[in-house]
């Protein structure tokens, strides 16, 4: 008996009962021997029903379901990273538009990040297959079909919260219209107005250039202006509305540990401002094996090494960035400054990795080295950054350019706070 050969039948008969039983009676009353329903193959007999699907069921492959979601993706946040992780929950393949320079000056003013640093955190997120270049910020008809025919999309994803062109209609009208549109839930508590709050807030940003942060050339031949800002407000500037939750945390992880023989590299640091510079140091540590752990300072730690108006982000919103990362398997949330023996033989570490380009601040003078055991036992590899960007250097974008960025958020954080005060329950996660 070739089983597998007449699985259509076993298929036809679970699903199709009565139409099944139709057909055998058929084949009796025309003198078809009723061995062939044992399991003697005949192979004549589906092509008598070129109609019915079911013959042909198993060797079908499903049509995917693509999804299509845009933005700006300036300062990305976990906030981007778990808007996308709902769209791609909402189909089988997510494509990404990342809208164009020229889009976002003309909608929303100057973007912080280039198209090439936007481009680099969206293509590292997990949830993220393809990438659509100069994405329109308006879903255009021409585009919407585009979208339809050329890209195969199914459906076009945006959040709950409105998304106005300057003339005051929606962005997503058409896509609404034709029925190909879907909605998922807002992250509440970051944004990127919210991020630039915090950098104009902090009572010390304007001390960037003082503080001995590494910058790159064009940085450092622009020097910041003295922003009058009161003592204290950088921590009464803003208020955050980050809710961390372990089912965000559970959202966002792998959920699967090293395999035996996998060889676990490790890197550790504030990760603060999550940019294109970490995107692809991480990157280049998860090619030295098979399992990238990431160690994340604690906000303590992080403020003793850079002064009080660092972390801009706190621990459990650096560790969902890191985490919504394609080269991550694992986070240590608050991890130790120090490198230690214990921890080497925990996590069956192969090596320790750091990075040319970091963060560099007076408080590290008089420290202890934080890899003298990892170089002690030879695990230690210093790799060559390939970007010079640093979170000070992002932050000292829009300080050199405060004026700009202060009008610019007088307006989004208006329109942040009705949203607040207007904020219904919306079902999602």
């Amino acid at each position: 008996m070739d089983f597998e050969s007449n699985n259509w039948m076993w298929e036809g008969m679970y699903y199709y009962p009565h139409l099944f039983g139709g057909i055998m009676l058929t084949a009796a009353l025309l003198g078809l021997s009723t061995s062939y329903f044992g399991g003697i193959s005949v192979p004549t007999l589906p092509y008598l029903l070129p109609g019915f699907g079911i013959f042909h069921k198993k060797t079908r492959g499903k049509k995917p379901v693509r999804v299509y979601m845009d933005g700006c993706f300036d300062l990305m946040h976990y906030g981007h990273a778990n808007a996308l992780r709902q769209a791609k929950a909402l189909g089988d393949e997510l494509v990404v538009g990342v809208v164009s320079d020229e889009e976002i000056v003309a909608n929303k003013g100057p973007p912080v990040l280039s198209m090439e640093e936007r481009l680099a955190l969206v293509s590292g997120l997990k949830w993220v297959d393809e990438v659509i270049v100069k994405a329109p910020y308006a879903i255009t008809e021409e585009f919407m079909n585009q979208l339809f025919n050329k890209h195969k999309i199914d459906y076009i994803i945006h959040g709950d919260d409105p998304c106005l062109l300057p003339d005051g209609t929606d962005a997503y009208a058409l896509a609404k219209k034709v029925g190909r549109y879907k909605q998922i839930k807002r992250t509440e508590g970051v944004s990127s107005t919210d991020i630039v709050g915090r950098i104009l807030a902090s009572a010390k940003a304007v001390k960037v250039l003082e503080d001995g942060f590494i910058l790159s050339d064009t940085e450092k031949s622009n020097n910041a202006k003295e922003i009058p800002v009161q003592a204290g407000q950088a921590k009464v500037g803003y208020v955050s509305q980050f809710l961390p939750t372990s089912r965000r945390i559970v959202q966002f992880s792998n959920g699967k540990g090293p395999g035996p023989n996998d060889r676990v590299v490790y890197i550790d640091g504030a990760f603060d401002l999550f940019h294109a510079g970490h995107v692809e140091i991480l990157k280049t540590a998860r090619q030295l094996g098979e399992f990238l752990l990431v160690g994340i300072y604690s906000d303590q730690t992080v403020s003793e090494l850079r002064g009080s108006h660092f972390p801009l982000m706190n621990l459990h919103e650096r560790s969902l960035s890191v985490l919504s990362c394609r080269y991550v398997d694992e986070v240590i949330i608050g991890a130790p400054w120090e490198v230690t023996n214990d921890m080497i033989k925990t996590f069956n570490i192969s090596f320790v990795v750091h990075g040319t380009v970091a963060e560099s601040s007076s408080a590290l003078n008089g420290k202890s080295d934080p890899y003298a055991v990892p170089k002690s036992m030879g695990i230690f590899r210093v790799l060559e950054s390939p970007k010079t960007i640093t979170t000070s250097s992002v932050a000292q974008r829009i300080i050199a350019n405060h004026e700009i960025y202060v009008k610019r958020n007088a307006k989004k954080e208006a329109s942040e706070k009705k949203y607040y005060e207007e904020k219904k329950y919306v079902s999602g996660d």
